[in-house]
């Protein structure tokens, strides 16, 4: 499930090249296999966009969680 963020992502615009090194690593494993693995788009789709702080990379899992939990109604 590629993710349809993959070229504007404000992760990869603000925080690191998405072409090289670590930028392609989260690429490959996040954005172009299984986007709901990715901390980044977890937030977005349970809380919206503007949750997502931008230093939460993509393999931050139990923090985007953090963010659910603390943020959620109910």
């Amino acid at each position: 499930m590629k993710c349809e963020k993959i070229n504007n992502c404000p992760f990869y615009q603000q925080k690191m090249p998405i072409d090289s090194g670590l930028g392609a690593i989260y690429r490959r494993n996040y954005c172009e296999t299984d986007k709901t693995k990715c901390a980044r788009f977890m937030v977005a789709s349970t809380l919206g966009p503007s949750y997502v702080p931008i230093d939460l990379y993509p393999n931050m899992v139990d923090r985007a969680k953090q963010i659910i939990s603390e943020n959620s109604q109910g």
